[in-house]
């Protein structure tokens, strides 16, 4: 594969969409060199989003798990809050309000593409929760939410964007949220500066 043509697939979420940060997130990866070749504005149902995350048994439990660790950290009975310690019920619970909120609003899918595309955006992004990402990067700058707060509130974690962990993932999320016809090719008046 060329190196060129690795993709990646981010969406600024429903919550980014109302601040108006689209033009922003869309500034910070064309300024490193990676070059917009699908984008959209969608209004995803909550089977649609569904589909967009894994299923598995063993991530629900590892986003309870997350959660229960977060309840323990604030000293907070997690029976006492969403009436359960067992990690895979709590992680069905953090995984709804994830998908409510993930539908909640339109958001806008992009599909970047250059060298380390993948590995270049969750860099630009920085970490999910967002007291964790650098100043400098989006959840830096922008997201100020945390899990904990999100769980107490009963609702996904408002973080601004979505960044394809690997390359494998980015194939299957662009795969979801675009047809081919949807994807094109040009080439960018400064590669030849930047990868010549």
């Amino acid at each position: 594969m060329n190196p060129l043509k690795e993709r990646t697939l981010i969406l600024v979420k429903p919550d980014g969409v109302r601040r108006a940060l689209i033009g922003e997130v869309i500034a910070r990866f064309e300024r490193v060199g990676l070059k917009v070749v699908g984008i959209k504005m969608v209004n995803p149902d909550r089977a649609f989003i569904e589909k967009h995350y894994p299923s598995s048994k063993e991530w629900t439990v590892g986003l309870g798990q997350k959660s229960l660790s977060d309840y323990e950290q604030y000293n907070l009975d997690p029976v006492e809050q969403v009436g359960t310690k067992d990690p895979y019920e709590v992680g069905k619970l953090v995984t709804g309000w994830l998908f409510d909120y993930m539908s909640s609003g339109p958001s806008v899918a992009i599909v970047f593409e250059g060298n380390q595309a993948v590995a270049m955006g969750r860099k630009i992004v920085g970490n999910t929760i967002p007291s964790f990402a650098p100043t400098g990067t989006i959840r830096g700058d922008f997201a100020k939410d945390s899990p904990i707060l999100a769980n107490l509130r009963k609702r996904g974690v408002k973080n601004v964007v979505h960044a394809s962990g690997s390359i494998e993932e980015a194939e299957f999320e662009i795969s979801h949220w675009f047809t081919k016809k949807e994807l094109v090719e040009y080439k960018r008046a400064d590669e030849e500066a930047m990868f010549a």
